[in-house]
């Protein structure tokens, strides 16, 4: 279906339930994001979704819909799996705002915090638990809490999750849910360990991508700006210089995070940081204040930066380039989230043009390039390999489809392809 098309619809037809429909109304979403229009249909017709979708998709309240309308319609219990304390505490807030008035408990059962309130939410027999795999396996093997009634399970974020070596606590946890249940997995890129879980441990999901592993959001404006390592503060104070909004800056360490926000204050803007080193109760503090207006700079890692979800960013910063090139789709992700358009900005010394090259090759697409001063130079050149990552497991042509409907047409506004995984017995 063209964008077009597909902004004029909205949440009926969907196979939402009435009293949903109602509260997301209220709540003031009108138009289904592609990833929205596609995956709920799906999910609320029972079946098992793996969802390839950029980050600032809409992927939260994709999954959030049917869970809740599984847990009232069955009485089983909702799981959602995330890498990070921060997108833990986001999609547990986004979760209550639909339920509402419903009477839906959730837990929240993160690293960082006072187990107790959590030990005491898990007695009080929550419907839907939102958790990090680590702390769930600590209350899971203290007897907190059992994971025999879980009916539907969401992965989000998995590649990420996989990427910060969480491998062994998702393979016990999966081990540990009732077979059958409904899976939802979504992912932002499209490795084979992904790949792998969904044969091993989903029934024949029918995958879902609205955009190609490695796309970055179109309304984002991106380049780079040629700097040598002493050089980058100089560029930083005049982008927050010429930039008036909030500005989001990546630091590949925890303690370069820390020095450039008292640099940053030193310029005379308000910062703080969010990293590894910091309490948890800090770095909520820190994202509150980000997101209240209250810091205009956040300095963060890409361990603390993944559940960063703020209103009108304008602009990101890569200070120090990502190590892993499916991380710059993440962090600039963070602006021209919902339509909005955003600045991200690459900090590259000269002898990391292969970096760029990487990032290039990923998101297939030449990045203008420039000088400290904002002299325009000559983009960054490399050989652009063939791959065939996220292709590989899939079986099937173009799927779509809603309740009631055809299951053989796409129904996304943007790139679309869909297949069948086959499931290991």
């Amino acid at each position: 279906m063209p964008r077009e098309e597909l902004e004029k619809q909205d949440f009926n037809g969907l196979g939402i339930s009435e009293g949903l429909l109602k509260r997301i109304k209220s709540m003031g979403f009108v138009h289904p994001t592609p990833i929205q229009f596609k995956a709920i249909p799906i999910a609320t017709g029972g079946e098992d979704v793996v969802g390839i979708a950029q980050t600032g998709s809409g992927k939260t309240l994709a999954f959030s819909i049917p869970m809740l309308q599984h847990v009232s319609e069955t009485g089983k219990i909702g799981l959602v799996l995330l890498p990070t304390r921060e997108l833990a505490v986001q999609v547990e807030e986004t979760l209550r705002k639909i339920a509402g008035g419903a009477g839906i408990r959730t837990a929240i059962v993160i690293g960082g915090t006072n187990p107790r309130p959590q030990i005491k939410q898990l007695r009080a027999r929550p419907h839907v638990i939102v958790a990090t795999p680590g702390r769930l396996i600590d209350h899971i093997e203290q007897g907190h809490v059992k994971l025999g009634q879980v009916g539907i399970l969401v992965l989000d974020e998995a590649d990420r999750m996989l990427d910060m070596g969480f491998e062994p606590q998702l393979q016990k946890i999966l081990a540990g849910v009732p077979e059958n249940r409904q899976t939802m997995l979504f992912s932002a890129t499209m490795p084979d360990t992904i790949t792998k879980i969904a044969r091993t441990y989903m029934k024949s999901p029918l995958r879902i991508e609205v955009a190609r592993p490695g796309t970055t959001a179109s309304k984002v404006m991106q380049e780079v700006i040629l700097v040598s390592k002493a050089g980058k503060l100089d560029v930083l104070k005049r982008l927050l210089n010429e930039y008036k909004g909030s500005v989001l800056v990546f630091s590949r360490t925890k303690h370069g995070a820390k020095n450039i926000a008292s640099k940053i204050r030193q310029m005379g803007h308000t910062a703080d940081e969010m990293h590894s080193n910091r309490s948890q109760n800090q770095r909520q503090n820190a994202l509150k204040g980000f997101s209240t207006g209250r810091y205009r700079v956040l300095v963060a890692t890409d361990i603390a930066a993944r559940g960063i979800d703020v209103d009108d960013l304008e602009l990101v910063v890569n200070f120090d380039l990502p190590e892993q090139a499916d991380d710059y789709v993440h962090r600039i992700g963070r602006t021209g989230r919902a339509g909005k358009s955003g600045t991200a900005i690459s900090f590259c010394a000269p002898d990391q043009k292969g970096d760029i090259v990487k990032i290039q090759n990923l998101i297939n697409k030449k990045l203008p390039v420039k000088s400290p001063y904002g002299d325009e130079l000559p983009v960054i050149e490399g050989r652009h390999p063939s791959s065939k990552r996220g292709r590989g497991g899939y079986r099937g042509g173009n799927r779509g489809g809603s309740r009631g409907g055809s299951r053989g047409g796409s129904r996304s506004g943007g790139s679309s392809r869909g297949g069948r995984y086959g499931r290991r017995s």
